[in-house]
C-alpha cells in the first residue's frame, strides 16, 4: 500500500479483520491480538486494515462504549483509541483495559489541541500517543514496538516457567514419604538465608536440591553459581573461589574475579566440599566469618554478601576425625543439614522417574515413544541401581536414543540391566530379612498383603499391571486392595 497516511485509503467491510495465513509479528510467543477504537468507524476500519497486513488479529470498535464491551469480552495485547470520542473517551478506554490486564499496552491517538490530555494519558499508563493527521508508518511502528514489549514480558514468563519446572520442587520428582518429607524440609529452609549442608550418595541429585533451594529463595533472581571443589588442584581451587590479581602466578596475566565474587547477593553450591584441600577450608571458614575475600595476590578485602550451600557424598564426621575435615568449617557449613535418600531407599518413586524422564528425552530427542513395557519396567525395578537417579536417568535416556518401535522395551535396556534378573523382582524384606527367608513363619495373610503391595509399587499403582503379574484378577486385585487397606 503506496498511501503514507489514513485519509484516502479503501475502507475494508468487516469489522474482524483476520491475519494472513503466516503471521510474521507473531512471533513463537503467540499472535498479537489488537483492538482499534475510534467512532469513526472508517479511520478505525483503516487502522485495523493496516495492521492486520503486518499479522497482526485486529478488531475495531465503532464507539468507546463498543470499545469498552469488548475490551471485558476478550482478551487484547494492544489497544490503539482516539483521545476524544463522542460517548466514553480514550482516557476511561485506558483505564478499563489497565483493569482487565495490566499487561495490555495502550496506545492513545490525539488532535493537536489535545496534546496535554495525551500526556496526561502517558502518566496514566499509556504506552505512547501519536498526532492526527496519523500516518500509517508511524503506527506500525507504535505497535510493533508495544507487541515486542509483551513478547519480551511473554518470554520472561516462559523462561521462569520453565525455570520453575526446572529447579522448583516440582523437579524435585518423587512421591515417596522420604520425598514429601524432603520437600517439606526444603520448603521451610529456601526462604531463610542459612547455610545448608546436602549429604547424599552420588547421582541422589544434590545439585538439583541446591538449585530448588535458590529458585524458592529471595536471591532467586540472582546469580546461582555452582563449583566442584574435587575437580581442581589447591592453587586453581582458590584463584576460582577468591579470584587472583595480574601477577599473582606466573599464568596470571590480568585481574580475575572468582566465584565468590561473581555470585554476589546469590547463591554458591561448593560441591563435593568433603574433598576441598585443607589449607582451603581454613580461607573459606575466614570468608564465612568475615564475610570479606581476598583475590590471591592482593592485601585488599573485597565485601561480599554470599548464601553458602554445600555437598558431599563423604561422611564428614570421619573425615574429621581421620584429620582431613576441619571441624569448625564442618559445623559452620551444616546449620542446617539435608539428606537425599539414594534410589534404593525410595524405589517407591521408580515409577514416576521413569515417566519423567521418559517425556523429557523423547521431547529431547523427537521421539515419539508409547510407553514402557511391563518387562521393562520389572527389569529396571530389580536393578540395583549404584549410581542412584543420575544412572537411571542415562539409562532411561539410552533407551530412548536407541528405541525404534515407539515403545521401550527390554531389547532397548544397556548391557548393566540383565532381563534375567526381573524373574527376582524386588526383595522383600520383614523384620530386617530379604527375599523368602523374611516371610518364612509369617501368617498367610500378611505375606499376601507385601506381595500385592509391593507389586502395586512396582507398577506405580496400575492395577492392571499389577494383577497381570500376580496372576490375579483386576476384580480380585480390587477387593484385596480394600481388604488389605492398601493405597
Amino acid at each position: 500500500m503506496r498511501v503514507r497516511t489514513i485519509h484516502g485509503m479503501v475502507q475494508p467491510k468487516e469489522t474482524h479483520i483476520p491475519p494472513p495465513d503466516v503471521a510474521p509479528e507473531a512471533g513463537s510467543q503467540g499472535l498479537v491480538r489488537v483492538l482499534v477504537v475510534d467512532n469513526d468507524i472508517v479511520h478505525a476500519r483503516t487502522m485495523g486494515e493496516g495492521l492486520s497486513r503486518l499479522g497482526y488479529q485486529c478488531v475495531v470498535a465503532g464507539s468507546g462504549a463498543e470499545g469498552v464491551r469488548k475490551i471485558e469480552q476478550e482478551t487484547f495485547d494492544v489497544v490503539v483509541t482516539d483521545l476524544m470520542m463522542n460517548d466514553i473517551g480514550g482516557l476511561e478506554i485506558l483505564s478499563r483495559a489497565k483493569q482487565v490486564s495490566v499487561e495490555t499496552e495502550v496506545i492513545v491517538v490525539t488532535g493537536h489541541g489535545t496534546v496535554p490530555s495525551a500526556v496526561a494519558a502517558m502518566q496514566q499508563g499509556a504506552y505512547t500517543y501519536l498526532q492526527k493527521p496519523l500516518d500509517l508508518t508511524h503506527l506500525r511502528a507504535a505497535v510493533e514496538k508495544a507487541s515486542e514489549k509483551i513478547r519480551l514480558k511473554r518470554k520472561n514468563i516462559e523462561l521462569n516457567r520453565r525455570l520453575d519446572e526446572k529447579f522448583g520442587f516440582e523437579g524435585v520428582v518423587g512421591s515417596s514419604p522420604q520425598m514429601h518429607l524432603l520437600i517439606e524440609r526444603l520448603k521451610r529452609i529456601a526462604p531463610t538465608d542459612a547455610t545448608v549442608l546436602i549429604q547424599g550418595e552420588t547421582g541422589t541429585g544434590k545439585e538439583l536440591v541446591a538449585q530448588a533451594i535458590h529458585q524458592n529463595s529471595p536471591r532467586k533472581n540472582k546469580p546461582f553459581v555452582a563449583l566442584n571443589c574435587a575437580a581442581l588442584s589447591e592453587n586453581i581451587l582458590e584463584s576460582e573461589l577468591f579470584g587472583h590479581v595480574r601477577g599473582a602466578f606466573t599464568d596470571a596475566s590480568s585481574d580475575r574475579v572468582g566465584k565468590f565474587e561473581y555470585a554476589n547477593t546469590g547463591t554458591l553450591f561448593l560441591d563435593e566440599v568433603g574433598d576441598m584441600p585443607m589449607a582451603t577450608q581454613i580461607k573459606l571458614l575466614r570468608v564465612l566469618e568475615s564475610g570479606e575475600i581476598t583475590r590471591v595476590g592482593s592485601n585488599t578485602p573485597i565485601r561480599v554478601n554470599v548464601r553458602i550451600l554445600s555437598a558431599t557424598n563423604r561422611n564428614l564426621e570421619d573425615a574429621i576425625a581421620a584429620g582431613t575435615f576441619r571441624s569448625d568449617l564442618y559445623h559452620r557449613l551444616k546449620v542446617v543439614t539435608i539428606v537425599i535418600p539414594n534410589l534404593h531407599e525410595r524405589a517407591a518413586d521408580l515409577p514416576l522417574l521413569i515417566e519423567h524422564f521418559i517425556r523429557q528425552f523423547a521431547r529431547r530427542h523427537s521421539k515419539a515413544i508409547k510407553g514402557m513395557s511391563l518387562a521393562a519396567r520389572v527389569s529396571l525395578a530389580a536393578y540395583n541401581w549404584p549410581g542412584n537417579v543420575r544412572q537411571l536417568r542415562n539409562v532411561i535416556e539410552s533407551m530412548v536414543v536407541v528405541d525404534c518401535d515407539e515403545t521401550l522395551d527390554t531389547d532397548d535396556l544397556p548391557l548393566e540391566i540383565d532381563p534375567a534378573s526381573a524373574s527376582a523382582m524386588l526383595p522383600i524384606a520383614v523384620n530386617g530379612e530379604a527375599g523368602v527367608a523374611g516371610l518364612v513363619g509369617r501368617p498367610l495373610e500378611e505375606v499376601e498383603r507385601l506381595f500385592i503391595g509391593e507389586t502395586l509399587k512396582l507398577t506405580g499403582g496400575n492395577r492392571e499391571q499389577a494383577a497381570e503379574l500376580l496372576g490375579i484378577g483386576e476384580r480380585t486385585l480390587y477387593r484385596k486392595i480394600k481388604e488389605f487397606q492398601l493405597s
